[in-house]
This record gives structure tokens, sequence and C-alpha cells, in this order.
């Protein structure tokens, strides 16, 4: 018995509302770049096949290939890739050709919905069948994924902070405690003896005592969440607002040796006592190709020059502030005003960058404390005071010339030049990473400066760090590193030079927590050879989501 046309039309309705998936979003449909090896094998566990030949890719000998091709050609189910190509040549692989099938029925479907079924033949509709059928098992794992990414973006839109902003944060916990080689023993501060032997007191560069007792152990904290605006996809606007503990004093480097960059460095950045403030805000964006400009008025130079992959960034591998960065070449360290140039020649391995930043400029008045200086700056000018504002006589402006023929090398020489408490300033720099392998690099960082007029007379500070670093050591994921450094080498303060030693495993719990034991080793700290020998140790974790 033959059904007429009008009845063949109504079963096959029936069958693709009873197989149907979901239709796919509105987009190109493609071959393996729709589900690419890593998206498969993420999908859920399937069910247990029915049959060995449904583990095989479908070849373009087989019918099904062949059949879903002929519906494609006759109905033009699929666009195929940007380049209007099919590439109907090569195997694809069960849900490759799942993707496709399910695009040719749905738009199958929309031909029906409008009143055109006049337009399949009774082939076509055996042919649909036969295919749904066939891939019954993989369409159906296709629609559960569907309906689990059609939920879970209904849950991000319902739930999204915002359109145009991203936000992202980050917590830092840890607790801190030292102590200095042969300690007064708790001796008060006036009863220690002008001519203390070593180890019985800390004293300054100056000669002014520091400390008699060991600091306590303290626990110290830093929180920061980043708002990153995008207007058009290539620009970013960026506000943080970030917290912290009891800045350079809550750590033990920070009481014991706090002018010459041993403090903790994620500890002096963020405002601190709990207050909450602008850490940063300045907006980035692209006139030409290769060409990247930033301005505010709350920037960072050290987010523009003298990077490191290997000794740059508190939070993941070291913290005293000297392996941070070169201490002598940015006096300015703080919250300034000012912008960023970075220019990256396309096809060349050079870069460069320029930086300018004034001190304290949100402050019109004239001779006060100028803020946002690095922590040599007071010892250097004692009385700490000059024009404030965007164009007064604390500023620097900053070149670096980088080359970086592979991932593996970078050179960075550096100027900067400019005013400090209206005294006269210039410093170079070089900067140097070099990875022997995937697991194992070297890096280093050397400077020598000109500061005239301060307290001392006219000095030439120089200033060396050198390291290793290692990747995935005793885990994947995981950062090690050692350190030695000097960081303020000058014969006209102290009787001897300081040197700076760190070590660090930076372990990863997981994507959004790493735990970090720290030690730091300073001796001759104050470029004093009376002071005992400094150690502490900083258990460091840090959150971030």
């Amino acid at each position: 018995m033959s059904f007429s046309r009008p009845w063949q039309i109504v079963i096959s309705l029936y069958l693709f509302h009873f197989f149907q998936v979901t239709p796919v979003l509105a987009e190109q449909l493609t071959l393996s770049d729709q589900f690419p090896d890593s998206t498969i094998a993420e999908m859920p566990t399937l069910n247990q096949v029915t049959s060995v030949d449904q583990l095989t890719d479908v070849q373009p000998t087989d019918w099904a290939f062949q059949a879903l091709q002929s519906l494609i050609e006759r109905h033009r189910c699929i666009t195929g890739y940007s380049d209007s190509t099919f590439r109907g040549s090569r195997a694809l692989t069960r849900y490759e050709f799942t993707d496709i099938l399910n695009s040719c029925l749905n738009r199958l479907n929309e031909l029906m919905a409008t009143k055109l079924a006049d337009q399949l033949t009774q082939e076509d509709l055996f042919i649909v069948q036969k295919l749904q059928e066939e891939f019954a098992e993989e369409l159906t794992t296709l629609r559960v994924r569907i309906d689990t990414l059609e939920a879970r973006t209904t849950q991000l839109e319902a739930n999204q902070f915002s359109t145009t902003t991203k936000l992202s944060g980050q917590v830092i916990f840890a607790v801190n405690g030292g102590a200095f080689e042969g300690d007064g023993a708790g001796r008060p501060l006036r009863d220690a003896p002008l001519g203390a032997a070593k180890g019985d007191r800390i004293v300054s560069p100056t000669g002014a005592e520091i400390a008699l007792n060991d600091p306590n152990i303290a626990s110290l904290y830093r929180v920061v969440l980043d708002l990153d605006t995008s207007f058009h996809g290539s620009d970013r606007l960026k506000i943080r607002l970030e917290t912290g503990s009891n800045g350079s004093r809550d750590n033990a480097a920070g009481v014991l040796e706090p002018f010459f960059g041993s403090v903790l460095d994620f500890s002096v950045k963020p405002p601190s006592d709990g207050n909450i403030g602008v850490g940063r805000l300045y907006y980035t964006f692209h006139p030409i190709q290769d060409f990247t400009v930033s301005f505010g008025s709350n920037i960072r130079t050290t987010d523009y020059v003298d990077r490191n992959s290997h000794a740059n960034l508190n939070f993941r591998d070291f913290a005293t502030q000297a392996f941070i960065n070169n201490f002598i070449l940015l006096p300015i360290n703080g919250p300034s005003t000012g912008a960023a140039l970075d220019w990256k020649p396309k096809a060349t391995p050079f870069r460069i960058r320029a930086v300018y930043a004034a001190a304290d400029a949100q402050n019109p008045r004239n001779q006060g404390q100028i803020r946002g200086l690095s922590t040599f700056i007071p010892l250097l000018y004692s009385n700490n005071a000059g024009d404030r504002g965007l164009f007064g006589d604390t500023y620097q402006g900053i070149v670096e010339f980088e080359y970086a023929p592979d991932k593996a090398f970078a050179l960075r020489l550096q100027y900067t030049g400019g005013q400090m408490l209206s005294n006269r300033f210039d410093v170079f720099g070089v900067n140097f990473e070099l990875a022997l392998s995937d697991k194992l690099a070297v890096f280093g960082r050397y400077g020598y400066g000109d500061y005239s007029n301060t307290t001392f007379g006219d000095l030439n500070p120089q200033y060396w760090m050198a390291g290793v670093a290692f990747r995935d050591l005793l885990k994947p994921g995981a950062i090690a590193g050692i350190a030695a450094g000097q960081p303020f080498i000058e014969g006209n303060i102290g009787n001897a030079t300081q040197t700076n030693f760190e070590a660090f495993y930076n372990l990863p719990i997981n994507d959004r927590i790493r735990v970090t034991p720290l030690i730091q080793v300073i001796t001759n700290a104050a470029n004093q050879n009376t002071n005992g020998t400094i150690m502490t140790g900083t258990l460091r974790t840090v959150f971030s989501f």
C-alpha cells in the first residue's frame, strides 16, 4: 500500500519532532573547527555503544557521508567554511558528522515550516529517516550539550557584572616572622650603648637605632579588585581598588631594614590599615597597529618597564622589593600621574617603551612631603619636601629598549632621568633573562646612577641582582627561585654593602590558589657591618578570582 505525498509529509514531520535536536544558535556550522579535539575531550561520558562501527570515523566513501552530502548539495543545508568550501573529501569524526547533520535537519525543518515541503522528495525523506536512526545517540548527546550551554548562557546573562566591564580580584594572606643575629635580649632602647657589639641592635645607614629586639610574628594581607572596561574591544579602562594591612611595617624585613628594598613588595604597595584606595586608574588604547598608549592619574612605572619573566610579580615569584625591580632605577615607584608608550614594530625582535611619571600630581601645593617615592629617597633627601603637581619638581622619564629574538631570551637597556625634590638624577640599567630549557632559567639586573645634592653629597650608587628560576619543580605548575643582590652599593653611605638573598617555592593548589613559603636573608643591613644577619620567613597564600 502506498501513501500519497501529503501523508508522507505528515509522517516525516512526526519523525522530525521525534528525533529533532534543539536548533543550534544562528551561526555558521563548520566541520572540525566546530568540535576541536579539546572540546570533544570535555564532552560528557556517552552511553555504551551498541556496535563497533559507532566508534569509527565517517569516511567519504560511506553511505551516510554521501547521503548527507547529497542533501547539502540539493537543499544548501550548511554554508561550509568561511572560504565557501565544504571540504567533503576527508574523513569526519562521528561528532563532526553529527554536527553537520543537525544543521541540515534544522534547515529541512525550516523548509517544512515555511510551506516549502514540496521541495523535499521521497528519497530525501528516506535519507533523513535513516540518518536519524543511525546517528540517534550522537544527536541526543549533542542536544544535551546544547541544552547545558543554553542554561549556562542564561545564568551568565542573569548574573553578569556588566556587558562592558570584567571584574577580577586577588587576595593575599601571609604570616611573617623574623629575627636578627645576637639581638639585644630585650634591653630597653635607652640602655643600648652607642658602641654596641655586632648584633646587639639594628641601626640605620646614618647610625640611628632601629631595633633592639626581634619583631613579633605577624599576619598581613592585601586585597585587590580590578574593574577592566572595554568600549570597543581593543581598549581598556582599568580601575583597581585595593587595601592592605600595615604597609611596609607589617613584615619583619620592613621593620628591621626599611631603607634598601628588603620590605615585602606586596605589603608596601596598597593603602594600609584597612583603608580602601584606588591603586590604578588609567586608560589604554591603540591609535595605530603595534603601538600602545596608556595614560592616567594613577599609574605605576613598574607596570610598563623593567619587567622580567622570572622576577617581577610579588604574588607569583620573589617578594623582596629589591628583586622585583631595579631598586635605583625607579625612585618614583608608587602612585603617580603620567603616560606610557609601547611600540613593537611588526616582525622585529625590538620593542621600545617610554614612561613619564609625576609624583603626587593630584596635590597642587608647593613645598610639602611627596608621596609615592622609593624608600631610599627620604634617606638621600632628609627634608623629603618639594613642589607637587603634574609638572612639579619630582618627576622622571624612562626609556627602555628591548631585544627579544625569541621567548627564551630578552635583553632590556634602560635610562631614566628627572628631578627628585628639585635635584637632578640619572640612572642607566640593564635587565636580562635567559631560559636554558623549559624548566630552568637565569636572570638579572644591573643599575648605575647619579643622584646629586643629597644629604651625603653627590652619589653614584650601583645595584645588581641575579638568580635562577625553576619551572614544574616537583609538581606541574610549580615555580621556584633563588636570587642574591646588593640594592645600594655606595661607599659614602655606611661602612659595608648590604646583600640580600631570597628563596621561594610557589606551589599550586589549583588554578585559583597558590601557596608559597619564602625565606629572606640580609647581611650588613643598611650598609652597616655592625648589624647582625637578618632572617625572615613568610608563608604566602594567594587567591585569584
